[in-house]
């Protein structure tokens, strides 16, 4: 479901898909994922930066 997510699938269709009762649910099971490669993905922005 994290890869649906990172492909750009909707939050409620991929909550349709898991068949979740709430979407808020399925971004807090599959979102914290992504929310990790884009602070790598700032991380070494920075690093790059400096």
């Amino acid at each position: 479901m994290t890869l649906l997510l990172d492909l750009g699938v909707p939050p409620h269709l991929v909550q349709a898909i898991a068949r979740h009762a709430d979407v808020d649910i399925t971004l807090k099971i599959y979102a914290h994922t992504n929310l990790d490669a884009r602070r790598e993905g700032l991380k070494r922005l920075d690093d790059h930066l400096d």
